[in-house]
């Protein structure tokens, strides 16, 4: 314990270790790194029309496989129908293509981007409506569509056995 000298008296103004608040360069340092985050936000927030276009034909080949898969088990020919607008999933009943209804799922779609133009098997471009069938068997048809806008161009790859991927 120390003993303070007589006539001695503590400062009255603290050293600076003991002060509390932050430096100019720390508040310049944190206004950077949120400058960045906020930046990677805003990137992200808005994507490319390529990212855009990616995203839609990458929905369309899952929604594929499950209408695919879907033909399978119900023992009926399931179809993939588009036109330049919008895109959904037919069953064949009676003779006849009509829409699937009541599967939340394999609903009638619109595109987020328009118009959109198709090239099935990457051959030539199909009159609208393009319409890829999935039959009963587990081993179908191999192709290649293109879904493209005016700037850009997706390709979705189908296997033949129920695999689709998209570059």
């Amino acid at each position: 314990m120390r003993t303070l000298v007589p006539g001695w008296t503590k400062p009255s103004c603290q050293p600076y270790a003991e002060q509390r608040g932050f430096t100019l360069l720390e508040l310049l340092v944190v206004l950077v790194i949120v400058g960045i985050t906020l930046g990677a936000v805003v990137l992200n927030a808005s994507p490319s029309p390529r990212q855009m276009l990616y995203n839609e034909a990458r929905r369309i080949a899952l929604l594929m496989q499950l209408a695919r898969d879907e033909a399978i088990v119900r023992n009926q020919a399931i179809a993939f129908e588009s036109d330049s607008t919008r895109y959904r999933f037919l069953i064949r009943q009676a003779n006849e293509w009509r829409p699937l209804l009541g599967d939340e799922l394999l609903r009638e779609r619109t595109y987020r981007i328009t118009p959109m133009n198709f090239w099935l098997d990457s051959a030539s471009s199909s009159p609208l409506p393009l319409r890829i069938v999935f039959g009963r068997e587990p081993v179908d048809k191999i192709f290649t569509l293109s879904l493209g806008t005016a700037s850009t161009r997706v390709v979705i790859r189908a296997d033949g056995i129920g695999n689709f991927e998209v570059d």
